[in-house]
């Protein structure tokens, strides 16, 4: 008898994560496909538990993953819990582990250290190199549309999940302020997303930068809008599209940044003018006093502030992934091959990462 393809998907530790990367209609084509789907208690996910013992799945204990199956894939979004230290199952989420972010040579020893794989969805790609599966959209809405209600004022403290129409009620809502607004990467899937939030906020003309803007960037214009929302990402370093120093000039306008790529602590970050991402509790941040003082928001899951929309769009996109894995095709092959290429980097260069 043929075994079936094991699917785990295990509870975020991260309080705010409310996002699923299965969503309960999925999770019964999974299962009537076959595969064996397990799913974790949740009580911060925005699908009950309930939801999946209906299609069909299986329903345990939150953390119970470290005891599945050596064949498990074990399926999350956001990052691991600190134990087990050796990992030996195959793992499915954005690890966060190839561009030096801190903690990604820790996670890189434990994956050696339990013989286990890395599938970072992050790296899921197609045979030009662009994402299969991702939250972009979803990530430049909640984005551009956090900065516009910060900019006016109207930035409720804590942040807590919403659907898209509580969203857009909060940003149509009538105002005076129309602020000069622009988007980096304005063509990718979350600077997209962004412009969809800035046409809800009745800022019918954003600037729309892409990469021939950015190749050789005019930073007197950038600093001349009062909103910015990056949303641009790279996997090799670049020139910063921002500076500490770039701050002081005195004819600056911006006023809030919203960086939607929160690279901070890697290489590759194209806006170094920060150090440490901000979150639910505060999602803004001074970055500069002025005159004009310059906030700066960098929150690492924006879509989970919409749960149910982002999952729902990204779980669409990973179901025909996940139905490969019997026999993975090449978007997973590259996957693993790039996890083997980094775990069998000498240890001091596993190390120097951290």
């Amino acid at each position: 008898m043929t075994v079936p393809i094991r699917l785990w998907m295990r509870h975020e530790t991260r309080p705010t994560e409310c996002r699923a990367p299965i969503v309960p209609a999925h999770a019964r084509q999974l299962v009537a496909d076959g595969f064996a789907v397990t799913v974790e208690e949740s009580l911060q996910r925005v699908f009950a538990s309930t939801e999946y013992a209906a299609a069909g799945c299986r329903v345990v204990e939150p953390g119970s993953w470290i005891d599945a199956p050596a064949d498990t894939y074990v399926i999350g979004l956001k990052e691991l819990p600190g134990e087990p230290a050796a990992l030996r199952h195959r793992h499915v989420f954005f690890g966060h582990a190839y561009k030096g972010q801190p903690g990604s040579g820790e996670l890189l020893r434990r994956f050696a250290a339990g013989g286990g794989t890395l599938l970072d969805l992050e790296y899921l790609t197609d045979e030009h190199g662009r994402r299969i599966t991702a939250f972009g959209f979803w990530a430049g809405y909640v984005g551009a549309a956090l900065a516009v209600l910060h900019y006016r004022g109207r930035l409720d403290r804590p942040l807590r999940p919403l659907s898209k129409p509580e969203l857009d009620e909060m940003l149509a809502r009538p105002s005076a302020a129309a602020p000069a607004s622009l988007v980096l990467g304005a063509l990718g899937r979350a600077g997209r997303g962004a412009l969809a939030a800035l046409a809800v906020a009745g800022i019918d003309r954003p600037t729309a930068w892409d990469v021939e803007e950015t190749r050789v960037l005019d930073l007197a214009a950038l600093l001349d809008h009062e909103i910015m929302v990056n949303t641009v990402f790279t996997g090799e370093p670049v020139t910063p599209f921002l500076t500490a120093s770039d701050l002081d000039r005195t004819r600056r306008r911006l006023a809030v940044i919203c960086d939607v790529t929160c690279d901070v602590g890697s290489a590759c970050n194209v806006l170094p003018v920060y150090s440490s991402t901000t979150s639910w509790l505060e999602p803004a941040r001074l970055l500069h006093p002025g005159p004009p003082r310059l906030d700066i928001i960098a929150i690492d899951n924006l879509p989970s502030l919409l749960p149910r929309e982002a999952s729902a769009t990204f779980s669409a996109d990973l179901l025909p992934q996940l139905r490969t894995l019997g026999e993975p095709g090449p978007p997973w092959r590259r996957c693993e091959q790039l996890f083997r290429s980094a775990r069998e980097a000498a240890p001091d260069d596993l190390a120097s990462v951290d």
